[in-house]
């Protein structure tokens, strides 16, 4: 077998007249149409225009043009079965032996501000989906090229004998069913979103690789990481990395959790992360206050940990933060004199994301979270607390700085492991107790980390208590004032406690689970 005609017809443009010129040189003839055949023509490249295969005109502004039975018949041919080649020749079709296509640029179009519903429509490829996966049916004998990486290789296996490897064509043929499966999620996924189909009976997505990861959670692991295609804002995947190391699977979890909970807040904000979980978070009239207070809730564990900020990093908290060993450190600018300071250490990742500034907003987007044989699928948790939703339910109503610290401590506990506990005092955590198997025990652990600060502090659980022993654990360690959803059987148990203690508590209504 070998390569005598080639159907080309493509968005992206790219590479594509050199491509063909050393295609024609090697004797193939070249089908085309619209602005591809137009641009061919005009680089000096001979084209048969497809209105000459097909015997008909391309028509309705050229939404049909290749779907024909010259073309497809020409495509989907078994090149040994007998069969098929006496119809090839009773109907004076000829065999293609390449295909060259790349579709219309949907995903471009729903990018765009303001773009509306019926040019998304309208950019919805229908030839060249159903050319490519006519081609990549039959690889045994077609060749199908839908990236323009792989022009290189495939003109120069032609130039070489006439014809592609059988490999090749395998591998460009599992492409192009990758790059239309995605293109056709996509597809689905927006018109979902149009008409507010939330959890469809088939759930179908896709995600863009960004790059190959040296290892995944451990070193044995492979990974990679992917972005989702029209991912917006204040996302680790649209972040410019500026100075350090290649980010890990780690690095970009872990900075996925910053990223989520430095965006509960408008005023300066930093947070840093170790594993996940936040071990210190801080707001201020700065962000060099902001950092101090982070860096100061916990300066052990903020070692080696991650560190966002919804400011700007300037001169001084630049200054503060390179005293301290940090992996990353994502903002939503540097001044030229932080990253001077910073990029002294030529292992720290610093991290651009200028939307970071901004408070989290609720988006149409999932979670998925793989299980053996399937997955769970949520809405994210972007809720946010509103004041008439907090009902005090103790005798003692919690002093305005105290419902102050109590909503700090809410947000952050939100974005904590479960079992949760946040202790916050001075518009800062001084204890987080994170992923225990009872809540007694993450109070526990919080209160220890928090030791003397922890008289006058508040207290923050993601559920409810569904006992007193939290509240009296609380009271010994002279906290004043606990924030947690009620709805436990056994809640008047735990008012009654605090009641004893002087301790306000006031309930959310709402559960912050997360596993």
């Amino acid at each position: 077998m070998s390569v005598k005609k080639a159907l080309i017809s493509v968005s992206d443009k790219t590479g594509l007249v050199p491509f063909a010129r050393r295609l024609a040189a090697a004797g193939v003839e070249i089908i085309s149409t619209g602005g591809t055949a137009a641009l061919l023509k005009e680089a000096g490249i001979p084209v048969i225009g497809i209105s000459d295969v097909t015997g008909f005109p391309e028509i309705m502004d050229g939404r049909v043009k290749t779907l024909h039975p010259n073309i497809h018949g020409g495509l989907l041919a078994v090149r040994d079965n007998e069969s098929h080649l006496q119809q090839l020749k009773e109907l004076n079709i000829e065999t293609i032996d390449l295909v060259v296509v790349n579709l219309y640029p949907f995903k471009e179009t729903i990018a765009k501000p303001g773009v509306t519903y019926a040019e998304a429509i309208e950019n919805i490829d229908i030839g060249g989906p159903t050319m490519l996966r006519s081609a990549a049916k039959n690889h045994q004998f077609v060749t199908v090229v839908v990236d323009a990486a792989d022009y290189e290789q495939v003109s120069s296996e032609i130039e070489a004998s006439g014809d592609t490897l059988l490999e090749t064509r395998r591998r460009l043929a599992a492409k192009v069913f990758r790059h239309t499966a995605a293109y056709d999620a996509l597809i689905a996924q927006y018109l979902n979103q149009v008409v507010g189909e939330v959890f469809p009976e088939n759930l179908t997505v896709t995600y863009e690789k960004v790059q190959d990861l040296r290892y995944g959670e451990n070193p044995h692991q492979r990974a990679a990481f992917y972005q989702e295609p029209l991912s917006r804002g204040a996302a680790v995947s649209e972040a410019e990395q500026l100075h350090g190391k290649e980010l890990s699977y780690n690095n970009i979890n872990d900075a996925d959790a910053a990223v989520a909970i430095v965006r509960e807040f408008t005023e300066p904000a930093v947070v840093a992360i170790k594993h996940s979980n936040p071990c210190g978070v801080g707001i201020g009239k700065d962000v060099q206050a902001a950092y101090q207070k982070a860096y100061e809730a916990d300066p052990v564990s903020i070692f080696g940990g991650i560190v966002a900020a919804n400011r700007p990093i300037d001169k001084e908290t630049a200054l503060l933060m390179k005293e301290t060993f940090l992996e990353i450190i994502l903002a939503p600018d540097f001044s030229q004199e932080a990253l001077d300071i910073l990029m002294e250490k030529k292992n720290l990742r610093l991290l651009r994301l200028p939307n970071l500034s901004s408070a989290q907003e609720e988006a149409a987007v999932l979670r998925i979270a793989p299980v053996a044989g399937g997955a769970l699928v949520q809405d994210y948790d972007f809720k946010q607390l509103a004041d008439d939703e907090i009902r005090v339910v103790t005798d003692r109503k919690p002093t305005a700085e105290e419902l102050a610290q109590l909503k700090f401590a809410w947000r952050v506990v939100k974005h904590v492991k479960s079992n949760a506990i946040v202790l916050a005092a001075d518009n800062m955590t001084i204890g987080v107790g994170a992923g225990q198997m009872n809540r007694v025990g993450a109070a526990k652990i919080a209160i220890e980390q928090a030791a003397e600060k922890g008289r006058g502090a508040v207290l923050a659980s993601d559920a409810f208590f569904p006992m007193s022993d939290t509240v009296e654990a609380a009271a010994a360690a002279g906290i004043t004032a606990i924030i947690q959803p009620g709805g436990s059987v056994r809640d008047q148990d735990s008012i009654d406690a605090c009641n004893r203690f002087g301790i306000a508590m006031v309930f959310t209504g709402v559960r912050h689970f997360k596993h």
